[in-house]
């Protein structure tokens, strides 16, 4: 993944070297064959080969390529959506279901991360909503009390100790959930898949499907120089579906998110700065985000790419942002750099699909991807398996996706938004 250093950044400098794991160069028959090596992908893998179960994860490139490889590392609760409007985009059943779901499942993620020893730097002290101004606040008070009705450990943070935890004046106050944290997400990957396979899982790399078909019972996968003959078929590949599933991304937005991290900061700076490790993001609409890893490098990001327009934009903005939320980093530069791509549905929740008998898929996580990925991960395992009946699952089951017919206005939208906007932002005096 080096061959493209704007595309993994920090993270694929840090995490420890992927398994092991080599292009598909035969015809392999399995009971169940997956497709994409990201989150979802892999912990339907884990969970399946735990269960009895010989899965193969076909991967178009890399372990973690996609969006499980260059997020920020926030291991969130929920999604976007506040907790009592999931009844009313659900109804009442799917809508109590996966909120159940998703509030749980950093319980799974950190879990998974003790139980195989996976290295990747992770912390669990919470993290942080952040309003910059009286708006923001009022939306993360009505936040807290729905949360807190579900009974979540979250608490609604005055400006003075939202200040202290931050080590910036610029906020009037966060939300506090106790129940997320933070990983380097491309270790959690490779972390991921490496447990799969030490559970009897195969995964093959560089092995893109350029076709589908089905010939009696069976799946027939196929790849540039192999092929898989399976029962079953999980799609995890989500905004980087391409082939065959291509209908999947063409149903999602494209909302582009970059980072950038500094060098490590001085003791002094690491312990004005997020001092006890919180992972942090605010309520604006081209939001932010930061953290700490554990080299104490700040990683900063915000909604933008960085292709050959936009990048110096973007950039500039950040170094501009970043000085202004903490005057102590004046002068210290970016180290790296990278970027991906969020599928963003039009309801903001995840959807459920089945694209034919025996296959299924997941897609659309909003910018949430490690915590609900890791748990539809399990679900799409349990379902596949024929534990969960479709009327027992957290989401309505749907059929082939239809295309978004505003999705690339949508995207340029996101794409132009964000530019102007932090072009405007960067040169705006302060």
């Amino acid at each position: 993944m080096q061959t493209d250093l704007r595309s993994h950044g920090l993270w694929e400098r840090t995490a420890p070297p992927a398994p092991y794991a080599e292009a598909l160069y035969s015809t392999i028959d399995t009971d169940v064959v997956i497709i994409g090596a990201g989150y979802t992908g892999l912990s339907a893998a884990l969970h399946l080969a735990q269960a009895g179960y010989a899965p193969v994860v076909v991967e178009a490139a890399q372990i973690g390529f996609g969006g499980s490889g260059r997020n920020v590392g926030l291991v969130n609760a929920g999604m976007w959506v506040k907790p009592e409007d999931f009844p009313g985009v659900l109804g009442p059943i799917y809508g109590q279901r996966l909120l159940t779901l998703l509030g749980q499942a950093p319980d799974l993620v950190f879990d998974v991360i003790s139980a195989h020893a996976i290295a990747c730097e992770a912390t669990r002290v919470g993290t942080l909503h952040c309003a910059p101004d009286e708006r923001g606040l009022s939306d993360l008070t009505e936040r807290t009390r729905q949360w807190a009705r579900w009974g979540a450990p979250v608490s609604l943070l005055g400006a003075q100790e939202t200040a202290r935890l931050i080590g910036s004046c610029d906020y009037k106050g966060a939300l506090l959930d106790r129940r997320a944290g933070t990983v380097q997400p491309l270790a959690y990957a490779r972390g991921l898949a490496d447990a799969a396979i030490g559970a009897g899982a195969r995964i093959f790399v560089n092995s893109p499907v350029t076709g589908m078909m089905q010939s009696g019972d069976r799946h027939i996968i196929d790849t540039p120089r192999g092929q898989v003959r399976a029962a079953k078929v999980i799609v995890a590949t989500n905004a980087y579906s391409t082939g065959p599933f291509a209908a999947i991304s063409d149903s999602l937005a494209p909302l582009p998110y970059f980072n950038v991290a500094t060098a490590p900061l001085s003791p002094s700076m690491r312990a004005r700065i997020l001092p006890e490790g919180h992972g942090a993001w605010d309520t604006r609409s081209v939001l932010s985000s930061f953290r700490m890893d554990a080299a104490g490098r700040l990683v900063f990001g915000s909604v933008g790419g960085l292709g050959r327009w936009d990048a110096a934009v973007h950039r500039d903005w950040a170094r501009r942002e970043v000085t202004r939320l903490f005057p102590q980093l004046a002068g210290v530069d970016f180290e790296t750099e990278w970027s991906g791509s969020i599928g963003v549905t039009a309801t903001r929740l995840p959807r459920l699909h089945r694209l034919a008998p025996g296959v299924v898929a997941m897609a659309g996580y909003n910018g949430r991807g490690i915590a609900p990925g890791t748990a539809f991960g399990r679900v799409l395992a349990d379902m596949t398996a024929g534990h969960t009946p479709d009327s027992e699952l957290p989401l309505p089951v749907m059929n082939l996706p239809e295309p978004d017919a505003l999705r690339g206005l949508r995207g340029l939208i996101y794409a132009v938004g964000s530019g102007l906007r932090h072009f405007a932002g960067a040169r705006r005096p302060r």
